[in-house]
């Protein structure tokens, strides 16, 4: 899908009551140029199959207005879980939103990339995330079939990836398999000590992780702004530029080389108004020069 811009910038949109009857017009009227859904309850195990008359109709919608679609997988995944029943049920949900995805067009599945619980060392659950999550890339064969976007948490417990370099060990655990792929959401990155704000800290953050995972590898990005301090470990979401985070590091992102052709999601809080305002926010920083660079 070729996008109209370098950064298509949208939101995630509420689906309940249908993807194309309630996400589309939601994403209209905020003037997204790209779409992250829920197929299933982000709280939940649950499975839904979807409604095909729904699913068509979005994935037409999305193809003829070149807007890229992606899913959010539920919450309560965690391929690094003590527990034999919480590892197979992330199996079986992790299948279904990939199958959903491509029922829908989308071009990527995020999912969380979780945290070693029991009192794990972090080896023995990243060996466990081999076992169970590389099966599901080897299912990817269609050509129609989602990248498995894993996103980095804010560095709670005893997350397995939060900061640029973690994302190494998690690719070697999965053989950086062609279809992985990364979701870099700003605030949980902000939150597990990056300083996106200091001169040049966005910069230097997209470096470390193209040098940690290779080029190519940045699918999406969950752009939020951080209720909290820089390495303050709490996953609160801000609006863009009403956070610690700012509004120069966005303007920044959106001119790094490794962001070229990357959309931006936006899951800020305010309800329809705030998202409204944050997408034309972005929009607006995409198109401004910004300040000088320091020298």
């Amino acid at each position: 899908m070729k996008h109209a811009f370098r950064n298509p910038v949208g939101s995630h949109v509420p689906v309940a009551g249908g993807l194309s009857t309630v996400g589309l017009p939601y994403a209209r009227e905020l003037g997204a140029e790209t779409v992250q859904v829920f197929v299933a309850n982000p709280r939940g195990w649950a499975t839904p199959t979807g409604n095909p008359a729904q699913d068509e109709a979005f994935r037409a919608a999305c193809a003829e207005e070149s807007i890229p679609a992606y899913v959010h997988a539920p919450y309560l995944i965690n391929f690094g879980s003590h527990t034999e029943a919480t590892v197979e049920r992330s199996v079986e949900s992790l299948r279904h939103s990939l199958r959903r995805g491509r029922e829908i067009g989308a071009l990527g599945v995020v999912v969380h990339t979780g945290s070693a619980t029991g009192g794990r060392h972090r080896s023995v659950a990243l060996k466990q995330v081999r076992e169970r999550m590389l099966p599901l890339l080897d299912e990817l064969t269609h050509d129609d079939d989602p990248f498995l976007l894993i996103e980095s948490t804010a560095g709670q417990g005893s997350s397995l990836c939060s900061r640029a370099e973690d994302f190494g060990a998690y690719f070697e655990a999965l053989d950086a398999h062609p279809k992985l792929g990364i979701c870099l959401d700003t605030c949980h990155i902000f939150a597990a000590g990056h300083d996106l704000t200091g001169p040049h800290g966005m910069r230097q953050t997209l470096d470390e992780l193209v040098a940690t995972v290779g080029p190519g590898r940045l699918k999406l990005i969950h752009a939020n702004d951080s209720k909290d301090v820089v390495g303050a470990h709490k996953d609160r979401h801000a609006n863009i530029g009403e956070g610690h985070i700012g509004e120069d590091p966005f303007r920044e992102l959106m001119r790094h080389p490794a962001t070229e052709g990357v959309p931006l999601v936006i899951e800020t809080p305010g309800g329809k108004e705030g998202h409204a305002a944050d997408v034309e926010r972005l929009k607006k920083l995409r198109e401004s020069e910004g300040p000088r660079e320091r020298r």
